[in-house]
């Protein structure tokens, strides 16, 4: 049996504000097997995205473990946490934080350089997903020429370009509208496993949480 692509262990985090100690994270143990998604279920508040912070090494202070395709990476340094993010990780916002001066292609095209792919291969990839997600003539809009349904795709093929071995995605479907957000939910889920990609993804929404393999529930920092 392979390791998990993403295994968690105790994993805490905490504030201090004022004469306040702020517990956000309660010794998390959360475990996302290779090509399994993953669904973090909870309210506002309970600690979904202080969650995907950690696992996606985006900034220090937690306790625990935090091992990414079997690599023990919560004491890495900063170097090592960017070829972490870079070789093992793909990321979803809630907001598509898309570069507004390039067009879609651009966009999933930049990661795909910064691997080290060729523009040429970086296009071809670029292309194809961006058509597998219904883009394909929307290849040379930029952002501000396209909906919000649309711009979210492109954030979906921007995550997926590298083929990262788990996708984080946090409220993905959070700011468009029901009818939207079920297509773009749907297809961010059809392409993680058509790519053969693990997933995590937060969302209050438990409609849409059901259509994933299993659901997680974190409730004031505690899974339950």
């Amino acid at each position: 049996m392979s390791d998990p692509v993403l295994q968690t262990a105790g994993l805490t985090r905490s504030f201090v504000q004022g004469d306040e100690t702020i517990h956000v994270l309660r010794g998390i143990d959360i475990t996302v097997a290779k090509g399994e998604i993953v669904g973090l279920l909870g309210p506002s508040g309970s600690g979904k995205s202080t969650l995907l912070q950690a696992v996606g090494l985006l900034e220090g202070g937690f306790g625990g473990s935090i091992r990414i395709a079997g690599t023990e990476a919560a004491r890495l340094d900063s170097h090592g946490r960017t070829l972490v993010r870079r070789d093992f990780l793909g990321f979803v916002y809630q907001f598509h934080h898309l570069l507004p001066d390039f067009n879609a292609t651009e966009n999933v095209v930049l990661p795909l350089l910064i691997h080290g792919e060729t523009r040429p291969q970086a296009e071809l990839r670029a292309t194809t997903l961006l058509t597998a997600l219904g883009l394909g003539h929307r290849l040379t809009h930029r952002p501000s020429q396209l909906s919000g349904g649309e711009q979210q795709r492109v954030a979906v093929a921007r995550a997926l370009a590298n083929k990262p071995a788990l996708v984080l995605a946090d409220e993905p479907t959070g700011n468009l509208d029901e009818a939207t957000a079920d297509i773009v939910m749907a297809e961010l889920l059809r392409l993680v496993r058509e790519e053969g990609s693990s997933a995590l993804i937060a969302t209050h929404n438990e409609r849409l949480a059901m259509r994933m393999d299993r659901v997680v529930r974190l409730h004031e920092g505690r899974l339950g």
